[in-house]
């Protein structure tokens, strides 16, 4: 149902813009049609808009919202692994390091991040808010409106799974079959990294080899276009040449296009502000449609029978409430002496086995300090052994600690103290597998 869909992808490029409408049903993708707008940054930005309405408007797309690839060079892309944090804790959690994943230092920064699929990794983008700004203004004088402002690599990871997921590793360069020179864009997937995506301006075999050490990938692992792993295209206009080398640079504006076509299935990081991102796709809307009429017949299906039965149902209820109501009190008063009674077992056991845990740590620091060594005190506590006395040779102690399976970041917390019969220390050590 959400393999429906049309969208607009634009990529901005130093100089030029490319766009590119495409067409998304269960059975394939297909291209409508192709805008090349030249020069775009010197131009009157209403001149070039009017062109993009009138493409717009020759495929019956006027209401479509475009997904927007800015330049590469102008995107930070970070990755950011938070093992055992929820989706609502990771703001409050990727906020906490905003400041250490881009180097603008007091500038504004606009961000936005994901959860990489089921991974504990979060892709993060980072872009100067200057630069967010110039976009958002330059598309609004031109009255394109926007659904996000992305990078390649953001639109490519949702398009690739847009029928059915990539076998990894995924090692691919944009326009390689078109020769393409430094600097390239790299994007990859492997067990090590999700999602990744660099530029190099690098030759292209150091550049391929470098993102190859990156996603910890097979010496040898040969590259592809980007194009080739992308959903092919089933039809596109006539003047759409598919022998021409180049289009395999068409990639990254294919993939931006497929992604703004069907939102439903995954939408890429987006630097655009949400009070100014828009809608465009009709068919998103039918699901609700189609539930929301089908609920209206039901509802008013049941509006002559909901007196009676819930008349009946009350009864019912009342019913049984007051026939269970003996049994429940019984259970609740059964459940509180269960859990009375387990938390006292637990309490016993834990003080049992605290006693036996201290009684070991004794045991092996009288095995660690040979005669003449001695303790002058030994202090314990869940977390920690504090340990102080005399030896002949002191430092060897940490070793020794750490090497014991009940100790570890053993460290002296006082300088060690040279005496007649030999060294006075005090250590601190981590205790491990400890009782609570």
């Amino acid at each position: 149902m959400f393999r429906f869909g049309t969208g607009a992808g634009i990529v901005a490029g130093e100089r030029d813009l490319q766009v590119c409408l495409s067409r998304v049903r269960p059975n394939g993708a297909r291209v409508v049609a192709t805008l090349f707008i030249e020069d775009y940054r010197n131009r009157p930005a209403a001149e070039w808009g009017a062109e993009y309405a009138a493409f717009l408007k020759r495929s019956s797309a006027a209401h479509l919202a475009a997904l927007v690839v800015l330049p590469r060079s102008e995107v930070i892309v970070r990755y950011v692994r938070l093992p055992g944090v929820s989706d609502e804790d990771a703001p409050a959690a990727i906020r906490f390091q905003m400041d250490s994943l881009h180097p603008f230092q007091d500038e504004d920064v606009a961000s936005d991040f994901q959860r990489i699929g089921r991974s504990d990794t979060f892709l993060v983008a980072l872009a100067k808010g200057s630069t967010i700004a110039f976009y958002t203004a330059l598309f609004a004088e031109a009255g394109i409106k926007l659904a996000g402002l992305t990078f390649s690599g953001g639109a490519v990871f949702p398009s690739l799974r847009l029928f059915a997921p990539p076998a990894r590793p995924v090692l691919a360069v944009t326009g390689l079959l078109a020769g393409a020179e430094a600097p390239l864009e790299i994007y990859g997937e492997s067990e090590s990294h999700p999602v990744f995506s660099a530029e190099f301006d690098l030759p292209a075999e150091r550049a391929v080899a470098l993102a190859s050490a990156e996603l910890r990938l097979e010496p040898g692992t040969e590259p592809r276009d980007l194009a080739d792993l992308l959903p092919a295209w089933q039809s596109a206009p006539e003047a759409f040449d598919f022998s021409d080398p180049g289009r395999s640079r068409f990639a990254p504006l294919w993939a931006a296009s497929l992604a703004a076509a069907c939102p439903m299935l995954g939408t890429p990081v987006n630097l655009l502000p949400l009070e100014l991102r828009s809608t465009s796709s009709r068919a998103m809307y039918i699901p609700t449609i189609v539930l929301a009429s089908i609920l209206a017949i039901l509802v008013v299906l049941l509006l002559g029978q909901r007196s009676v039965m819930q008349r009946r149902y009350s009864d019912i209820l009342q019913a049984e409430v007051t026939r269970l109501s003996p049994h429940a009190a019984k259970l609740e008063a059964l459940d509180h002496r269960i859990a009375n009674s387990s938390l006292r077992i637990q309490q016993l056991d834990r003080f049992r086995q605290r006693t036996r845990a201290h009684l070991d740590i004794v045991l092996d620091l009288t095995q660690m300090l040979p005669p003449p060594a001695y303790l002058m005190s030994l202090q314990t506590s869940p977390k920690e052994v504090i340990v102080a006395g005399e030896i002949e040779q002191a430092d060897t102690l940490l070793k020794k600690l750490d090497a014991s399976p009940r100790f570890s970041n053993s460290e002296f917390t006082m300088p060690l103290a040279r005496t007649g019969t030999g060294e006075v220390f005090r250590i601190r050590a981590t205790r491990e597998g400890s009782p609570q």
